[in-house]
């Protein structure tokens, strides 16, 4: 006699595929009105995802290999370098990010990149023939490339199982479904269930796997949050995709940083690594300009340089406005206090604008220092020489505090060609530049001494 599992009912959404355990008029995911339908569905079926099991009991821990992680090159310095070193065996690899700004070319430059590994490019989204223009206008070597054209995720794993190819890539995740859950691909419980079967799989037979998922119009990536728990590396694409550059940053890495990222430019024939984007950040414009400084800034353990734009001009109405892209607000808030209690400076009346070149998001406290500069030189209306730039954090008293790392980035100033560097009086460094002059200051009246009274 065959043993089924128990009938229940569930209701979810349509649009967004939300599901709730009873009707309602309005998803509360999404905001849409008589979106939410029943689905009959059978419970008790096994399902055997997530981690496999280890087959004995538990371990001391000193007794279990901590050998060196198997990692794979992907022939591609700035993926490698985001990546720890390479793609470690096993892994899961999530990559999100807007619609056009570059995953499935990134995913597809991959394989093209590495005819030494046997790759199976599972494709959900397109047919073989769109893969294979891409494949054609992108200019690779896809000798040892399988495409299949499939969203079930038993007939996935069962092929991956059957070619163990040296590295598997799903585009994308959101579009897979498994028997097992009787609901619509890209609901939450289909995207956990299909994470769980590809992370059983990626362990159980050392293959690493690519997911490329989708994000919702609040930046987020689209489905659980568990998602993002199961898999081992999240990386995430920032930029304008009506722009040339893109940003690759590092969310989540198990076997790495994530103060990390890489930069590519979008060309015709794919994403192109751009080994220095310090080049691609400093001034775009006419020498003479106020309201700019150049900030030396660490992303992870690379150095390189970027141009804040202040503009300070008297408030039309009667509140002043306050606004930052790609800088904390509330910092700004409180750089301006600093300079209006600590030094003097009166700005309360005035509107201050500040962008970060570029579309970066900066969250490094050595920028302060060149805000402060971009601020003063945009209210005093005083150019900064385009030889200048800065490194220091910006304290409370108005003292100016060290910042680590300061012989790279004097040494990457230096490199590209600056002439001077103002960091904080109480940095010790024993770095001796031969062709960049280093100036320290304690706080910011002695910053506005050096810098404008020269």
């Amino acid at each position: 006699m065959a043993v089924t599992g128990k009938q229940k009912s569930v209701w979810f959404c349509t649009n967004c595929g939300n599901e709730y355990p009873k009707w309602m008029g309005r998803c509360p995911a999404c905001g849409e009105w008589n979106t939410i339908v029943e689905k009959k569905i059978e419970s008790g079926g096994k399902f055997r995802g997530g981690m496999p099991v280890s087959g004995h009991g538990p371990r001391p821990l000193n007794e279990i290999d901590s050998g060196a992680d198997d990692r794979i090159s992907l022939n591609n310095n700035e993926l490698d370098r985001i990546l720890g070193g390479g793609m470690v065996r096993g892994s899961l690899v999530l990559i999100g990010g807007e619609p056009g700004i570059g995953k499935s070319t990134l995913s597809l430059q991959i394989p093209l990149a590495n005819p030494s590994l046997k790759t199976l490019y599972v494709t959900g989204e397109e047919s073989e023939r769109q893969v294979k223009m891409r494949a054609d206008r992108l200019e690779g070597d896809a000798s040892n490339c399988q495409i299949y054209s499939e969203t079930s995720i038993e007939d996935i794993v069962g092929q991956a199982r059957e070619l163990m190819p040296d590295l598997m890539i799903v585009d994308s995740v959101q579009t897979m479904f498994t028997e097992m859950a009787d609901s619509a691909p890209g609901s939450v419980t289909q995207i956990k269930e299909v994470a769980s079967r590809l992370l059983r799989l990626a362990k159980e037979t050392g293959i690493p796997i690519i997911l490329i998922g989708h994000i919702t119009k609040e930046g987020y990536i689209a489905g659980p949050k568990i998602l993002e728990h199961i898999v081992d590396v999240v990386l995430q694409f920032e930029g304008e995709n009506r722009g040339a550059y893109r940003i690759l940053r590092s969310i989540k890495n198990r076997f790495g940083s994530t103060s990390e990222l890489a930069v590519f430019e979008m060309t015709g024939h794919g994403l192109r690594q751009v080994e220095n984007p310090s080049e691609l950040l400093i001034p775009m414009h006419e020498a003479g300009l106020s309201g700019t400084a150049i900030s030396a800034m660490m992303d992870g353990t690379r150095p390189f340089l970027f141009e804040v734009q202040a503009l300070v001009s008297s408030a039309v109405y009667g509140t002043a406005q306050r606004s930052a892209t790609g800088f904390d607000a509330r910092r700004l808030n409180m750089l301006l206090a600093v300079l209006e209690k600590r030094a003097g400076f009166k700005l309360a009346q005035k509107d201050v604008f500040l962008n970060m070149a570029g579309g970066l998001r900066v969250s490094d406290p050595a920028c302060d220092l060149a805000v402060v500069s971009a601020v003063l030189s945009s209210n005093f209306d005083f150019p900064i020489q385009e030889t200048y730039c800065f490194a220091g954090e910006v304290g409370l008293s108005g003292e100016i505090r060290p910042v680590s790392q300061v012989d790279r980035r004097v040494m990457e100033a230096e490199r590209l060609g600056f002439g001077k560097i103002f960091i904080s009086s109480f940095s010790s460094s024993d770095f001796k530049p031969k062709k960049i002059s280093v100036v320290k200051a304690a706080d910011i009246p002695a910053l506005v001494k050096a810098l404008f009274r020269e």
